[in-house]
């Protein structure tokens, strides 16, 4: 059977020659960063290489950059660990309606410690308003997490903006730190710390052809934090721990990798998703595209599908080696409507018929032509049981309407 992965934003194929590089780490190279002879020294070097790379994907210095586990790792202590250490200036904290569950998990835990949440709403496209946000910000506010990009409708936001006007409202002596989550962004998009202001940033190996197991958090030199993991020295003492280095040196490799081809793999992938965003249009009536389209990731595709039911979707889908996604990867399992279109407004009985195909590198168009092949006939399957269709296709009438655009900006 054919096998098709379209499922690259919860986690990407690893790159061979990020594999070779962390092979001698786990052999060979064994010894512990932090220990003082020889086998610990080389790969205590080998810690500061890989951290350097990551470092410059993102235009940053290496001594700002702090190694964690894994994107959520990251969130919490961006967004745990910022508001425990600015608390005296206050308890109010931003974010916006369609952040990452490890951001939303994490405020949730703050406001029963006594901090106030404020949540800026998206636009119809997945886009927080500037004004909005503006609105939300207080003299007491002391933290604003807003994602670079979202991983289930592929919105890229204007991140530099949102910076502007948040920094632009502190009056004389006050700071309004700000966090993005850039998992989705970074090794895919070109993303510069200094250009964009921001005071930390969340980035991860396992969705730029790296090694799941290692992340990062941008930390801006200056910005104090508590550490949510304590016990000893490491990550100069913000993230205790042994570090997992074999992962760490293939992450570094990954984003030398990463900021070499960024050009030529954007372009490549923006064909192939067009192709398919364009080839579902025309082949499937009834569905709509979720997100922006032009300030979208390049292998970002999400569709809601009238008249068919996502969990029979999937089935479907994996029976013909096509593997895809439901919303975000951490909710996809329950299959109700994400949070996500929900805060776009996606009509609740259309969101059940969800798809997101994200692609990489990897993909070829080749892949590409099978989807086009199989999945409109999947979705046909579906709809000749579906009583709604039947009702459809009798009456004309349909009991919810999608909101949502074609490619082209026209409604379907």
């Amino acid at each position: 059977m054919k096998r098709v992965y379209l499922d690259n934003q919860s986690n990407t194929k690893l790159d061979e020659r990020v594999f070779n590089n962390m092979k001698p780490f786990f052999t060979e190279y064994y010894g512990n960063p932090q220990s003082i002879y020889s086998l610990g020294t080389v790969s205590k070097d080998a810690l500061e290489t890989a951290r350097a790379k990551v470092a410059n994907l993102i235009n940053a210095t290496a001594k700002e950059i702090v190694f964690t586990s894994c994107g959520t790792e990251s969130n919490n202590l961006a967004v745990k660990g910022i508001a425990g250490a600015l608390k005296a200036g206050g308890r109010h904290i931003i974010v916006s309606s369609i952040e990452h569950f490890s951001i939303l998990n994490s405020v949730k835990r703050l406001e029963k410690e006594g901090f106030e949440i404020s949540f800026v709403p998206v636009d119809g496209k997945g886009n927080v308003d500037d004004s909005a946000l503006k609105k939300c910000l207080r003299k007491d506010t002391i933290l604003v997490s807003v994602q670079y990009a979202n991983p289930e409708i592929g919105t890229i936001q204007d991140v530099k903006k949102l910076v502007s006007v948040v920094k632009q409202s502190c009056n004389a002596g006050k700071f309004i730190a700000f966090h993005t989550d850039a998992v989705a962004a970074c090794g895919v998009v070109p993303v510069d710390v200094k250009d964009l202001g921001v005071d930390a940033l969340t980035f991860s190996a396992s969705v730029m052809h790296g090694p799941k197991g290692a992340a990062a958090l941008y930390i801006k030199e200056g910005l104090k934090i508590n550490p949510q993991i304590e016990g000893g020295v490491q990550e100069n003492s913000r993230r205790s721990g042994t570090e997992n280095l074999p992962a760490i040196v293939g992450f570094g490799k990954a984003c030398e990798i990463a900021k070499e081809e960024l050009a030529d793999n954007n372009k490549f992938i923006r064909r192939l998703r067009d192709k398919l965003t364009n080839g579902l249009l025309n082949k499937i009536e009834h569905i709509y595209l979720n997100g922006d389209m032009e300030n979208r990731l390049s292998g970002n595709v999400n569709f809601s599908i009238e008249f068919v039911e996502g969990e029979a979707l999937f089935l479907l889908l994996d029976a013909k080696g096509i593997m895809a996604a439901s919303g975000s990867s951490c909710a996809s399992k329950d299959l109700k409507l994400s949070h996500v279109l929900r805060a776009i407004n996606v009509d609740s009985a259309v969101g059940q018929g969800s798809i997101l195909f994200t692609l990489s590198k990897f993909n070829t168009e080749e892949e590409i032509d099978y989807v086009l092949e199989e999945f409109p006939d999947i979705v046909k399957r579906l709809r000749d049981m579906s009583p709604l269709y039947s009702h459809f296709i009798r009456t004309g009438e349909r009991k919810s309407a999608g909101p949502g655009a074609d490619f082209d900006g026209h409604s379907h």
